[in-house]
């Protein structure tokens, strides 16, 4: 009996693999997510199947106190009187959120391709916004995307993204790159900074595969607060040089992840980071404009990894399902990674 269960966790990822079938109508509206499939499923298993391995929630807690995205509105969930119907026994609970509230680009959340598009020159900030001919990802043009000011995404919306089930590396920067130090606001990691990380961690022999994602500790996170007191967290943040958006879109990794709010560096305005060599001019989130235009890569935001680096969790599954919202360009997710812990 031992011998047939043993099989059959064996066996079970390998079949649910064989059965997992991409909508092939969707493919053009899909970038590194046409990786997905049996491989990724079967990089899985053998975490699935750890006895040691833990499960880590890598989604914060939503609450209408929480560190809130100055781009998305309010988020303020009412929570209704308890009902019941006439001549029944059984009562319901149920709550409604505010009107105007962005809820798929508030909290931890991942962008769809559609988030994301750029002009052929800068918008003057004052004429009427025209973005027929604005282009985003595998071509597509605005006309074809969002043909009106109250329109859905009618393309390359958050609907489109499959279940993204697959292998997970994270590098803890922090650790490896900045000394223990936490990154701070407006500070890049560069493609070395990446590479001379991955080099002391436990992936170095393995390395990056096609259909990885990537999940990146800076340390920032420790400036997120419920309540949001300080209102720090939101305002300025480290990130990602555009290189390395570069770098890790060629490594073909279906979506990357940061403990900020932002996968792009945003500076204190007190302060200012000079860019980095290599980023184009006139865009405020260059990385969002690669990964979401140019490279089918989805940006994850607002990830929770303190855990996982404290573990040392540096390979793992996970799972990260967007909700099938048609049109919308963002979703509110609960990312789960399964991984053994390695430190002491």
């Amino acid at each position: 009996m031992k011998l047939i269960i043993t099989f059959s966790l064996f066996l079970s990822p390998y079949l649910f693999a064989l059965d997992f079938e991409q909508d092939s109508s969707l493919e053009n509206q899909r970038g590194m997510t046409n990786l997905l499939g049996a491989d990724t499923y079967m990089r899985c298993s053998k975490h699935l199947q750890n006895p040691d391995a833990k499960t880590y929630e890598l989604s914060y807690m939503r609450t209408k106190s929480m560190p809130l995205s100055p781009f998305a509105g309010n988020y303020e969930p009412k929570f209704l009187p308890v009902s019941s119907m006439p001549d029944t026994l059984q009562i319901f609970t149920m709550d409604v959120l505010n009107n105007d509230v962005n809820d798929g680009n508030q909290g931890t959340q991942m962008d769809a391709l559609g988030h994301f598009g750029h002009l052929d020159t800068p918008w003057d900030g004052e004429s009427e916004l025209d973005i027929e001919d604005a282009s985003f990802f595998n071509g597509f043009k605005g006309r074809e995307v969002k043909p009106s000011n109250d329109s859905p995404l009618l393309k390359l919306g958050i609907e489109t993204v499959p279940p993204i089930i697959t292998s997970a590396i994270m590098i803890d920067v922090k650790k490896y790159a900045f000394n223990g130090k936490s990154m701070g606001a407006g500070e890049y990691i560069s493609v070395e900074d990446f590479k001379k990380s991955v080099a002391q961690s436990s992936i170095n022999a393995r390395g990056i595969l096609p259909g990885d994602v990537i999940l990146i500790y800076t340390g920032w996170s420790e400036n997120y607060q419920d309540p949001d007191i300080t209102k720090l967290y939101y305002s300025m943040a480290p990130g990602i040089s555009y290189n390395l958006a570069k770098y890790l879109a060629s490594k073909q990794v279906v979506a990357v992840g940061l403990d900020t709010p932002f996968v792009d560096a945003l500076s204190d305005a007190s302060n200012p980071i000079a860019l980095p060599e290599g980023t184009p001019k006139n865009m405020a989130f260059p990385v969002h404009h690669y990964f979401l235009t140019q490279a089918g890569v989805h940006t994850l935001e607002n990830f929770k990894l303190k855990e996982m680096a404290d573990d040392s969790v540096e390979l793992s599954c996970v799972m990260i399902l967007p909700l099938m919202v048609k049109g919308s360009s963002a979703s509110s997710i609960r990312p789960v990674a399964i991984g053994s812990p390695t430190s002491s």
